[in-house]
């Protein structure tokens, strides 16, 4: 027999750590090499992670709801036969230090995070505590020093700060007399009073839902948002998907929704206006070489997620297809890993998927711009022929671009989506499968 122990997995690019919510197997069963065997979410996705060996659960060695960093020890796993262990006899090089961890991570540790806390979190800290990237980021967006951080109370592990030790901090701070010497201003946020009568359900949000609410007052309040609108025809889209799917289907063995067309022109078009493929560094812009465009997905549980495409502008019409359908499935399955949420330089949300004729996004920090289709309508227009205008029966939906108006100016944004708009306008309707 023999012992070998099982370390939390790097579960994407840039997660340096992860949150254990429930094991779902106890000391002394059996497991089964890739068989799930705890649940960890980061700040991206909840993942079940697999045993690395076959054998006996021997020891778990961190508890739920502790925070781990990504290589600790989690468990020990009792196998039959003589094993290496992975932990201790893991080359030099391949364990990344945390400094490199750190170095990567802001990209992808919520929207509140600048790529800016990257510098910081490589930077001493003034007393013995580790500060994550998310602390980091509030001490730098409310002025709060070094010597000011160090005395903020941790409830953490090991005394560690979290998120809402430094939101209890913040709300106290001003009676303390300090304020806030960060350029901008922080939005005080006065608690309305809420009043509940006998018949009425109080319902807790779960941790998702209290993320995406974090997030979305994060992004208001960082960026300046205005958003233009568009009609666009799709006439051409409907005609060739009414034409093709089931031929689609029948080759491919799966549907194909509108979401690809909606990526490939918004790709396009990106290639066109690259200066709407940005992120904001301080005051430095970030000019993104690689397209990677999310696609917002609604949950069965309400919730939203966006996974990502990668290279999108790389893919054909089929290729961003198959990703659309992939994505989508193991999303709505809780399948996805965090590097497929992880990436993203620009987002689509397809409002029209609820009946919807246009929608006001709000940006998927640290990108710049969002767009919502909205659902494609019936309506008579005027078409222009070589004989002369006739009103006819075209299929037109509205598009909605907010965008980040400290960066983007509406010339910019307007062009933007007036170009989506003819990319969809113009669809080849000889385009083969």
């Amino acid at each position: 027999m023999a012992s070998v122990e099982m370390l939390m997995p790097k579960m994407g690019e840039s997660i340096i750590e992860g949150t254990i919510l429930s094991w779902l197997k106890k000391e002394g069963e059996k497991i089964e090499q890739d068989e799930s065997v705890l649940e960890v979410a980061t700040d991206k996705v909840d993942t079940e992670v697999p045993s690395t060996h076959a054998g006996v659960l021997k020891k778990i060695l961190v508890k739920e709801g502790d925070v781990v960093a990504v290589g600790a020890p989690i468990a020990v796993i009792e196998t039959e036969g003589e094993v290496e262990n992975v932990a201790k006899e893991k080359k030099p090089e391949e364990v990344a230090s945390k400094e490199e961890l750190l170095a990567v991570a802001p990209e992808n540790t919520g929207s509140l995070i600048s790529t800016a806390a990257a510098t910081n979190s490589q930077q001493e800290n003034s007393d013995d505590r580790f500060y994550s990237p998310l602390v980091q980021s509030i001490a730098k967006e409310e002025g709060i020093s070094k010597e000011e951080l160090a005395t903020v109370p941790g409830t953490g592990k090991d005394g560690r700060v979290t998120k809402n030790d430094m939101l209890n901090y913040l709300e106290n701070r001003s009676d303390n007399g300090k304020a806030s010497t960060h350029e901008v201003p922080s939005i005080s946020q006065p608690k309305a009073q809420v009043s509940i009568s006998a018949s009425d359900e109080i319902i807790e949000m779960d941790r998702m839902r209290k993320m995406i609410a974090q997030r979305m007052v994060d992004s208001k309040r960082i960026s300046a948002h205005v958003t233009s609108f568009v009609e666009a025809d799709m006439t051409n889209i409907v005609l060739w998907r009414e034409k093709n799917k089931m031929a689609y289907k029948a080759k491919f063995g799966e549907s194909i929704t509108y979401t690809p067309f909606f990526i490939e022109a918004i790709s396009k078009a990106i290639r066109d206006f690259p200066m709407i493929n940005i992120s904001i560094d301080g005051d430095k812009i970030i000019k993104k070489k690689d397209i990677n465009i999310g696609m917002a997905v609604a949950l069965p549980s309400g919730n939203l997620i966006v996974p990502v495409i990668k290279k999108a502008d790389q893919l054909n019409l089929v290729g961003i297809s198959k990703q659309v359908n992939d994505l989508a499935n193991r999303a709505r399955n809780n399948k996805l890993n965090a590097d497929d949420l992880s990436g993203g330089t620009y987002t689509v949300s397809n409002v029209g998927s609820f009946g919807n004729v246009m929608g006001t996004p709000i940006i998927m920090q640290p990108q710049v711009a969002i767009m919502a289709v909205g659902a494609i309508v019936k309506k008579p227009a005027v078409v222009e022929t070589p004989t002369g205008d006739v009103i006819a029966i075209r299929h037109k939906m509205f598009l909605s671009h907010s965008y980040d108006h400290r960066v983007v100016d509406g010339s910019l944004g307007g062009m933007f989506v007036k170009r989506v708009a003819d990319y969809l306008a113009d669809f080849d309707l000889n385009t083969s499968l």
